[in-house]
């Protein structure tokens, strides 16, 4: 009688170990990305639910551990992973809306194709499936979180909270100083550089460049200082508008607001009877009940909007120093050689300019610098050629 047929080994040098490698670093690096981006949260109640899922991508992580060692695969150490530095760079600073975006898109990369295809082992393909299903529930509370809630699908009760929120307007909001002045030092050397370019095709790179050059820089700074200003007084009037009209609202229908508060709670899980006890208890103190939907609802945290000095400053002084890069070179020299340097160095600083942008845009970096430089090459070609026309030249 022969010795009991054994399973044969799973080839660890081919799809499985691959696989369960690629999706190991995948939510080593997903953790990170979710513990950086609560850490920058100011409200507390969103900051819990991106920790929550920091903590499902190290249970992934420790799952997916736990049949590498049954496969007998190593496992790297997870210090080996790491971010890139511009990448840290942009979970800081971007939007967190468009961190969201990418995390969306990334989790459903991870559904269609680290998990949603078979490897052939039976056990790593019931893993994988179980992790497709659970990513592809993380998928759907970013897209939630996107739209102010923290979790849900369409229909059920984001399908309830959306016919509530039919009837009620728009909010504005800020996206921070960091991005004014990025925008800020893109919009100055843009129009300066045209400035100089043209004013240097019409005069040959005359010492007029030079005043041209910083009058266009001192009114590109004005403009935009005045105009943020505005922008974060107008936001700052929106935002206390809104508030005004919601605590209307929960004076004149208050069994609409305390449905609407629910259906919140719901989609960050809660079963509806627990939800409903929760805003039952939240609705005997109406500016307590007020605060919450400001923040869900209007993503209102703290009852304040951007500060207008802070956006005004931002915004100006970026300008300024953006738009003075192209007037550098005329201060030393003229004519020919110091419209050379100028388009050499504003192109330089159209390039890291638009590298900059890439952290609230969460593009690639050095496309994003490409793009911008291109831009500043089209404007500088055609204002200067503007200038020569303008000469007869």
């Amino acid at each position: 009688m022969g010795l009991p047929s054994q399973p044969r080994p799973v080839n660890l040098t081919g799809e499985v170990a691959q696989r369960l490698l690629a999706g190991w670093r995948g939510e080593v690096e997903a953790g990170q990305i979710y513990v950086l981006l609560a850490a920058r949260q100011s409200d507390p109640r969103r900051a819990d639910v991106i920790r929550q899922m920091a903590a499902a991508e190290a249970t992934h992580r420790q799952r997916l551990e736990g049949r590498l060692t049954e496969l007998g695969i190593p496992i790297p150490d997870p210090k080996s992973v790491h971010l890139s530095f511009w990448h840290q760079l942009q979970v800081r600073f971007a939007p967190t809306e468009r961190i969201l975006q990418a995390q969306e898109a990334a989790e459903r990369v991870e559904v269609d194709d680290r998990y949603g295809r078979p490897t052939g082992d039976t056990a790593t393909d019931a893993l994988l499936t179980e992790l497709a299903h659970e990513e592809s529930v993380h998928a759907r509370t970013l897209d939630a979180m996107q739209r102010g809630s923290a979790g849900g699908a369409s229909g059920g009760p984001q399908a309830a909270l959306d016919r509530i929120l039919h009837r009620e307007s728009g909010h504005a909001q800020g996206s921070g100083w960091i991005a004014d002045a990025i925008y800020g030092a893109n919009d100055g050397l843009a129009a300066v550089f045209g400035i100089v370019a043209g004013v240097s095709g019409a005069t040959g790179g005359s010492s007029f460049v030079l005043t041209a050059g910083l009058a266009g820089a001192l009114a590109s700074a004005l403009s935009m200082a005045t105009g943020a200003f505005l922008a974060a007084r107008s936001e700052a009037e929106v935002a206390h508008a809104n508030l005004a009209r919601e605590r209307e609202e929960i004076e004149q229908h208050p069994e609409e607001e305390r449905e609407e508060l629910s259906l919140y709670y719901q989609l960050k899980g809660l079963d509806k009877a627990t939800a409903d006890a929760l805003v039952e208890q939240l609705a005997k103190n109406s500016e307590s009940m007020l605060d919450l939907l400001g923040v869900e609802e209007l993503g209102i945290t703290g009852g304040e909007g951007k500060n207008p000095f802070e956006a005004a400053i931002a915004a100006g002084v970026s300008t300024g120093i953006g738009a003075f890069v192209p007037c550098l070179p005329f201060f030393w020299l003229h004519g020919t050689e110091a419209v050379i340097l100028a388009a050499i160095i504003s192109l330089i600083a159209h390039f890291l300019v638009g590298a900059a942008k890439s952290l609230v845009t969460m593009r690639t970096w050095w496309a994003a610098g490409l793009e911008m430089t291109l831009a500043g090459v089209i404007v500088g070609t055609v204002t200067y050629a503007a200038g020569l026309l303008f000469t007869g030249g």
